[in-house]
């Protein structure tokens, strides 16, 4: 379980091809001896294992249903991407909860500059649009958000300079792909009113 806060934007050092999976090594910040050999750490949002590691970097495998899933299928090496580590008892909980387990892939339709910080317009895929609130939070490449506005096919978050820094999305542009993670108060509540058949 994350919280959507960024510890370290790192860096895609390669990518190995699979059959059915690749494997990803990627640079870290991180102390990589306070991290053991089948940990969890989120990249863009998506909960990886460690899979294998050295002195500042980590490899973690996906699979095929993740990379066909997630924006992880087109990753390369050079790519920057958000990190976090899992939440641990006691632990300041700054965002919201987490999983890790992204729902789809939303696309960002327009960045612009919204007094010292920047408006995005995000298009998310048209099944998980009923799980976006205004005032509610939403996870976007591991990014805990909240929800600004939403319109007819498409939501709004605000980025301040710091998390334009520290994150990826101080990269982004229009076209760009993105991790999306609902709330998952919204799934459950969702799940608790549909009807069983």
């Amino acid at each position: 379980m994350f919280t959507g806060i960024v510890t370290d934007l790192a860096t895609v050092a390669d990518v190995a091809p699979g059959r059915d999976a690749r494997r990803f090594r990627i640079v870290t910040t991180y102390d990589l001896t306070s991290i053991d050999m089948g940990a969890s750490i989120a990249c863009n949002g998506c909960c990886l294992t460690v899979v294998e590691k050295g002195p500042d970097w980590f490899a973690a495998d996906a699979s095929q249903e993740t990379l066909n899933k997630t924006t992880l299928g087109s990753w390369k090496a050079g790519d920057k991407i958000n990190l976090e580590r899992p939440l641990r008892m006691g632990d300041e909980l700054g965002g919201h909860m987490v999983l890790g387990h992204i729902d789809g892939v939303a696309e960002v339709r327009a960045v612009r500059d919204d007094t010292g910080s920047k408006r995005y317009t995000i298009v998310p895929p048209r099944e998980l649009a009923k799980f976006v609130a205004a005032k509610g939070s939403v996870a976007l490449d591991g990014v805990s958000l909240t929800v600004n506005e939403v319109d007819a096919d498409s939501f709004g978050v605000n980025i301040i300079p710091h998390t334009q820094e520290v994150t990826t999305f101080g990269r982004l542009t229009p076209g760009s792909r993105v991790n999306m993670e609902i709330d998952s108060l919204a799934r459950y509540v969702a799940r608790l009113i549909q009807p069983i058949s």
